[in-house]
């Protein structure tokens, strides 16, 4: 399918760099600062989401597919020749404005092209490329800085985005639904980008380049809360407001969009932190803890098949996404109780892939069908918004945590000073962030079971397409 492809490139960059960033540091320096390589990304990602959810209803969905993927694929070659650390972050800030746009407008032009009934199996497909190349993503970048030179994960995407663009020219450009008679919301998307670079800037750094108590923290969460309410405000006077406040005021998408956060704030503490675990607290290899992460990718992709094909046959599919978060936070307390046996952590990390491999494709129906055909795009980026924001919550508030137990040190430290940790504290420190991740995983299972019931198509049809 034309648009699984730039899904998967934009998917894969969020994490593709996790295990390539001391060779990077190495190449062009900047060790302090790694955080930001994939800081960067991810701020414009979920900055521009929003503004690409309105172009797209606007302009049509392929074609504004196709401007996303041209500035996603000049972000890859300036990364590629980036010579200092300040160019390389300058490079994945436009790299990030271009995948934000990926993610989203795939997913909307899925929902423009396929009836209803049919959206959950290619939602299915969409949420297995996700997880796979979120999943996949550090175990790739591993093996290739071993191999060759860590430019090259950028220079891969060259060939993979011209192919792309080739299979997005075969599709129809789809509807537009221009607002008529309104100007761009300029100040709108002003302090969008404030509130969500300083709230995300703050999650991911509190703890880390600053005390979560210091002065610093305390401007930077008081401009994040400012701009916020700005916004609202702002954003319910607007005559085409880019953030839909007629969506949110609809409680269905409210807590469809908890839902999302919830659950990506669950796949991403796992992934950057489960390897960790792995090593400090088992003694595994950097690149056998990339390994490891496969149970967790099996489950979710598993899950995800089976989901997309259970929910045709279902009365009310919207219970899938409800029981996988609740299994996600049953395998997660247990792997905090547990005692730390490698047979366990296998055993949940599936489990817990198997729970969050159910919500993706069930949810993206149901806020598709809550939005309508002339809202598809606003309300994915929505939902992609949520995932972004959900997903660098989940890693900074886990990693705050971890790190809170071990005063004094950070990441590199703590892996290069392992073999003198005492490993039971080591262990005991994971352990309390997991009962953390089940506590967020169990807030999604909640968010889902709240969520109305929605008549996501015709059962009669369903029946007979089952």
């Amino acid at each position: 399918m034309a648009v699984f492809l730039p899904m998967f490139l934009a998917a894969a960059d969020q994490t593709l760099l996790a295990t390539a960033t001391p060779a990077i540091a190495t190449s062009i320096g900047g060790l302090r600062d790694t955080s930001w390589i994939a800081v960067a990304y991810l701020l414009a990602s979920a900055t521009i989401v929003p503004v690409y959810g309105r172009l797209g209803d606007a302009h049509g969905r392929r074609n504004m597919l196709l401007v996303a993927l041209a500035v996603f694929t000049l972000g890859s070659l300036a990364c590629s020749a980036a010579q200092t650390f300040p160019q390389l972050i300058a490079a994945r800030l436009l790299q990030g404005l271009g995948g934000g746009g990926l993610m989203t407008l795939s997913q909307a032009t899925i929902g423009e092209l396929v009836a209803p009934l049919e959206r959950v199996r290619y939602q299915g497909y969409f949420a297995l490329v996700f997880m796979t190349a979120s999943i996949g993503g550090p175990v790739v970048g591993g093996f290739v800085v071993s191999h060759v030179s860590w430019r090259w994960l950028f220079l891969a995407n060259l060939p993979l985005a011209g192919i792309a663009a080739w299979r997005l020219l075969k599709l129809p450009e789809g509807e537009r639904h221009p607002i008529q008679g309104t100007r761009t919301d300029y100040i709108g998307h002003i302090l969008f980008a404030l509130a969500a670079s300083c709230m995300l800037f703050w999650l991911t750094s509190g703890g880390h380049r600053f005390a979560w108590l210091s002065p610093a923290s305390g401007v930077l969460f008081s401009v994040a809360i400012a701009g916020v309410m700005g916004l609202y405000l702002y954003e319910r006077r607007a005559p085409a407001p880019f953030l839909p406040m007629d969506l949110l005021a609809e409680r269905a998408m409210r807590l469809s969009v908890l839902l999302v956060a919830s659950f990506a704030a669950t796949l991403f503490a796992m992934i950057f932190f489960l390897p960790m675990y792995l090593q400090l607290g088992h003694g595994v290899g950097a690149a056998a803890s990339g390994v490891l992460l496969l149970p967790v990718t099996s489950g979710q992709i598993t899950a995800s098949l089976i989901a997309s094909r259970l929910a045709r046959r279902l009365r009310d599919p919207q219970r899938i996404p409800e029981v996988g978060m609740a299994i996600a936070a049953i395998a997660l307390l247990l792997l905090g109780l547990l005692p730390p046996h490698m047979g366990w952590v296998i055993a949940l990390g599936f489990a817990t892939g198997l729970g969050l491999g159910s919500v993706m494709a069930i949810n993206q129906v149901v806020v598709q069908t809550i939005a309508g055909r002339k809202r598809l795009g606003v309300a994915t980026a929505m939902n992609s918004l949520a995932r972004s924001t959900g997903g660098a919550s989940g890693a900074a508030l886990f990693g705050a945590l971890i790190f809170a137990q071990f005063p004094g040190a950070d990441g590199p430290s703590m892996l290069r000073h392992a073999s003198t940790m005492d490993i039971d504290k080591v262990v005991h420190a994971f352990h309390n962030g997991f009962l953390a991740a089940a506590v967020v995983a169990a807030l999604g299972a909640y968010a889902a079971r709240r969520i109305p019931r929605l008549k996501l198509w015709d059962s009669k049809l369903a029946g007979r397409s089952a």
